[in-house]
């Protein structure tokens, strides 16, 4: 495969909107090699005796596995810092901890509650830091779901994907990628569960120059309509879960199943970043039918996260 670039060595990832399209194009095109070279079973070791440490704050699956597998087929090692066990759970500041780090590490990720919290390592650490997620962004999960729809379409530029649900990190993130990107992306969601106004505005002043859309509505049937792809998450995140009867309630209209589809495109597909509740805010048929790609995106964040931290990774 050809050579890396470096232009991105030393870059953090905190949210979509940081980057440019180029930079994430250049990452998407670098996460299709990686994919390809590892279906044939090379060793890739782009990445000899380089450490990422892993601090979570929440449960993880697919973001922890990811990166300890990726760093390992890179030919480093992955470092799990629970946050519970570092001195942060004794008052250490952000800041002191990331200058700690950056003398020990190669690169940090940081799963945690706040978006501010990742911004300030980033701001004080001297090496990359990568938001595993926060209640605001899901940076890592737009990055799959953008290879994945590539991968389906074989561009972005004009894809229309409706988003139904709760307005979330997920859906914030996804709409700073579809902007990026030219796609047309629907947001469908009941009144006090829209995506972030400011993230919002910023996504829709992307698609504009470049040609796509981002709205914002009510009736997810209405979204739904001649899309190429209709995606959902959880109705209830992490630390949400006192009003999981409330939200159950009132997002009730917003499930992907076999009828929402039947007013897509003919070839829509279906998207869930995972974990799903069965029979909530997806239904079995859906979820577990030919027409679902999230057991694509699920792998796809392998590759991806392989693929960013070969670019930042000094």
């Amino acid at each position: 495969m050809p050579g890396v670039p470096t232009s991105l060595k030393g870059r953090s990832f905190t949210r979509v909107g940081a980057w440019s399209r180029a930079e994430l194009e250049t990452l998407l095109d670098l996460a299709d090699e990686l994919k390809a070279e590892r279906a044939r079973r090379p060793e890739l070791r782009l990445l000899p005796g380089r450490t990422i440490g892993l601090i979570f704050h929440k449960p993880s699956t697919r973001t922890r596995v990811a990166f300890e597998v990726g760093i390992a087929e890179l030919g480093g090692m992955a470092l799990f810092l629970p946050a519970g066990e570092l001195q942060l759970a004794r008052g250490e500041s952000y800041r002191d901890t990331a200058l700690v780090l950056s003398r020990l590490l190669s690169a940090l990720m940081i799963r945690t509650y706040d978006q501010a919290e990742v911004e300030e390592f980033a701001e004080h650490a001297s090496i990359p830091v990568i938001n595993g997620l926060t209640d605001h962004a899901h940076p890592l999960q737009a990055l799959a779901d953008a290879m994945t729809l590539r991968e389906r379409f074989g561009t972005l530029e004009h894809v229309k994907v409706a988003y139904v649900g709760d307005g979330n990190n997920v859906c914030n993130s996804l709409m700073r990628m579809a902007g990026r990107f030219g796609m047309e992306l629907v947001v469908a969601t009941p009144a006090g569960y829209e995506p972030d106004p400011e993230v919002t505005a910023a996504a829709a002043r992307d698609a504009a120059a470049r040609g796509g859309d981002i709205t914002v509505m009510r009736d997810p049937r209405q979204a739904a309509g001649d899309a190429h792809a209709v995606y959902t998450d959880v109705w209830t995140s992490m630390g949400q879960e006192d009003s999981r009867t409330r939200r159950a309630r009132d997002l009730e209209r917003y499930r992907i199943d076999s009828q929402l589809l039947a007013v897509a495109d003919p070839d829509a597909v279906a998207m869930h970043c995972l974990p799903a509740h069965v029979g909530e805010e997806i239904t079995a048929e859906v979820l577990y039918g030919p027409r679902c790609l999230a057991w694509e995106q699920a792998e796809n964040r392998l590759h991806t996260q392989k693929a960013l931290m070969a670019l930042v990774i000094r």
